[in-house]
């Protein structure tokens, strides 16, 4: 059951769903939440850090995912109107990028909750463009305490 009422685009409140700021900001929409999923946006703009030749980066797709699964974490805590806590990525396994987007270019990422225990959530993600998967990993980040 889908728990967002519907989906969140206005900045300033995304930026309080997650810890990143400017220039890092890899989010600009949250498309979807439950309790075992989140759809997040990003629109890939030419003076985003990672990108580089107008394309965004492999590393710009690893934070853009790590984000989204910030932004799980943190639309918990906002709805408990408690700011969103800081967190790093712990590992990351079985990373498949098929190709890298360009600017321009609409990204909608889904992030799977496969464990969630003690501040470390295990994730299985992967980035649509166009309804085509561009990218898959699976991942685990931790709480900072």
């Amino acid at each position: 059951m889908n728990l967002l009422k519907e989906k969140i685009t206005d900045q300033s409140i995304i930026q309080k769903l997650i810890p990143q700021r400017a220039p890092i900001v890899m989010i600009d929409a949250l498309l979807y939440f439950d309790d075992t999923k989140v759809i997040s946006g990003l629109t890939i703009t030419d003076n985003n850090i990672f990108v580089q030749d107008a394309y965004l980066t492999e590393p710009g797709l690893i934070e853009h995912m790590a984000q989204t699964v910030a932004l799980y974490t943190g639309y918990h805590f906002y709805i408990k109107n408690i700011p969103a806590p800081e967190g790093y990525i712990g590992a990351i396994k079985g990373v498949h990028i098929e190709r890298l987007p360009k600017v321009s270019e609409q990204l909608e990422t889904e992030v799977k909750i496969l464990q969630e225990i003690m501040g470390v959530t295990l994730v299985k993600g992967i980035i649509r463009l166009n309804g085509e998967v561009i990218m898959s990993a699976q991942m685990k980040t931790v709480l900072k305490k």
